[in-house]
């Protein structure tokens, strides 16, 4: 088995930070931040995982979860994979056919809605604790690509100046957590740390070393 350990830490310690900033923001905006559980908004999302988050979750989901759960989860996934590759060549196509910005699609894609794999029936997130970052700050005013995103279910307002984060940075730190990683387990595979994959593609890859050609 691949030991991304050392790169692991270094992804949370991310994490740490992130949660620090969300909890930040919360505690100055406590009206505006509405995140409660069962409140699920977030987890219809669209949005893709930087190499480094999509190994992690999968590497918890195959350590945390009973392979009944995981049966449910991987059968969710499927259904999610083939939706959200549905979207995804949809806006492409508007890109390409209709001369669509970049910034127009994300504008499209943010408005997009289908359910994470990991979402079950009781509206709780069953990798929770393993999340991803786009997750943890989905509740506070967020930007990227110059772009600004509020969860319509806070008390943000639109035109209002509060505290964001900027995602560009983030991802700019995943890049390179990504690049690390492959350099960690002895990878030739330079250009997979660039590789974008929604949750569920990241659930149903086997992270071996014919995947990073070792």
């Amino acid at each position: 088995m691949l030991n991304f350990s050392k790169t692991f830490n270094k992804y949370e310690a991310l994490v740490a930070q992130t949660d620090k900033l969300f909890s930040n923001i919360q505690d100055a905006y406590k009206d505006c931040v509405r995140c409660k559980i069962y409140c699920c908004d977030c987890c219809y999302a669209v949005f893709d995982l930087t190499l480094i988050e999509a190994v992690y979750i999968n590497y918890h989901f195959q350590k945390s979860l009973s392979k009944t759960d995981q049966r449910q989860v991987l059968a969710r996934a499927e259904k999610a994979d083939r939706r959200f590759y549905q979207i995804k060549h949809r806006l492409q196509k508007m890109y390409l056919r209709q001369g669509m910005s970049s910034e127009e699609v994300l504008l499209h894609l943010a408005r997009e809605r289908a359910a994470c794999p990991l979402l079950n029936s009781d509206n709780l997130c069953d990798l929770y604790k393993w999340r991803p970052i786009t997750c943890r700050l989905y509740g506070i005013p967020t930007s990227i690509g110059g772009v600004a995103h509020i969860c319509e279910k806070s008390g943000f307002k639109e035109g209002t100046a509060y505290p964001t984060v900027n995602l560009d940075n983030v991802n700019a730190r995943l890049f390179e957590l990504s690049k690390e990683l492959l350099r960690e387990i002895g990878s030739k595979e330079e250009k997979t740390h660039m590789r974008l994959v929604p949750v569920s593609t990241a659930l149903l890859t086997d992270y071996n070393r014919e995947y990073f050609g070792i």
